[in-house]
């Protein structure tokens, strides 16, 4: 082979198992849900769309919706304040306590519906205003209906209107700050609201319950915000890096070096953490984990939140790669082959599936793809590749083998 042309296979090698990595962002989600439920979250994908979007739109919208956002924040959390204290009040009787206990846990739904019908009647605001009362009652209800946590919701919303009032200098910031908290609690909410309460069912139901989920959460983003294209620049440039005659992209590295920070991150968090030890022995048996008092509920929410900040680190990824629009949330089709090759309760089998299916779509379409066939090889060949694996090693290269007897 002549130095041109092993230069040439270096850099389209390279420039594959980089963006196996980006793959592997997206799988990482669907396998830190699947190891901790046994859920394939068929969903993932919108909450890279989401996540993107509402970033992106975060940083393009105008000065009055973070007006609007941080005086509704201030009135919602003097409602968490309420709540709180109807909560922690003692109630003596027996009819005041029985209306206390069927209609508690309702209030948040009565402040939203009368906070909407004002609105709607008294003040019109514009799009802005709509914007910024779905962001903060979005908040508010995940915090105080889905998570039953006042207190929470109390100083989440407060600090959301420090950031939206005083930090006009810091728009990226901000942006960022308020779009993480959205898309956990957002993931938090699915959990709790919709998956909860479906655990014991058969597993075909809950996966038709993440595709359902896929749609809502794919058109509440783009109703809230739009379906335009948005570009994203996250401040990393898209230019060429020569090195010893290997030119790579200097995002496709940027990407990398961060996608491999956050796989450490949560590998420490994991291995190193009590509750990382928890969310193992949960994934290994979950009556086994009830047994010795490990909150198993508690343990699915850190779960979803950590698959809601890989969204959204995937989503700001792949928008600013691609562009911020719809087939973002197609991410999920492909990360799938990445977990079948890896295995689906594997987090390293997530990262060396990516760089796998990264690598083998950018050397097949270049070297046989284009030469042989035209080109069109590159979208179909990871999914011939986790045909071949579900046929000889249908668990994955790191996936257990379960063996069930009769």
């Amino acid at each position: 082979m002549e130095l041109v042309d092993f230069i040439f296979f270096i850099e389209v090698l390279v420039g594959g198992l980089l963006s196996g990595i980006m793959y592997s962002l997206v799988a990482l989600g669907l396998v830190l849900i699947f190891k901790a439920s046994s859920i394939f979250n068929f969903a993932q994908g919108a909450l890279v769309l989401f996540g993107a979007l509402t970033f992106v739109l975060l940083t393009e919208v105008a000065s009055d919706f973070w007006m609007w956002t941080g005086w509704l924040a201030v009135g919602l959390a003097g409602c968490a304040g309420l709540i709180l204290l109807l909560t922690k009040a003692k109630v003596s009787g027996s009819a005041l306590k029985n209306i206390s206990d069927r209609y508690l846990g309702r209030i948040p739904l009565y402040i939203a519906a009368v906070l909407l019908v004002v609105l709607a009647l008294f003040i019109d605001g514009g799009q802005n205003m709509w914007r910024a009362v779905f962001v903060t009652l979005l908040i508010f209800l995940m915090l105080t209906t889905a998570v039953r946590s006042p207190q929470w919701a109390m100083g989440v919303l407060l600090g959301l209107a420090v950031v939206a009032l005083v930090t006009d200098e810091f728009l990226t910031v901000r942006s960022l700050a308020v779009t993480l908290v959205i898309v956990i609690g957002l993931a938090i909410a699915i959990e709790r609201i919709v998956l909860r309460p479906m655990v014991n069912q058969e597993p075909i139901i809950l996966f038709m319950a993440t595709i359902g989920l896929n749609y809502v959460i794919e058109g509440v983003a783009q109703g809230v915000w739009d379906a335009d294209v948005h570009a994203l620049d996250i401040g990393i440039p898209d230019v060429p890096y020569e090195f010893y005659g290997v030119y790579l992209s200097q995002f496709d590295l940027f990407a990398g070096l961060i996608a491999a920070a956050l796989v450490t991150a949560l590998a420490i968090f994991f291995q190193k953490t009590r509750v990382g030890r928890a969310l193992r022995a949960v994934a290994d048996d979950h009556q086994a984990a009830l047994s010795v008092g490990i909150p198993l509920k508690n343990i699915w929410a850190v779960v979803w939140a950590a698959a809601g900040i890989v969204a959204l680190v995937a989503g700001l990824m792949w928008g600013s790669k691609l562009g911020v629009q719809f087939s973002i949330s197609l991410l999920a089709f492909k990360a799938l082959p990445v977990i079948i090759i890896g295995g689906f309760t594997s987090i390293p089998g997530a990262i060396l599936g990516g760089l796998i299916v990264g690598s083998t779509e950018k050397l097949f379409e270049v070297f046989v793809g284009i030469p042989f066939f035209g080109g069109g090889t590159e979208n179909w060949t990871p999914y011939m590749l986790g045909m071949i694996f579900l046929m000889f090693r249908p668990q994955g290269l790191f996936g257990e083998k379960i063996i069930e007897r009769v």
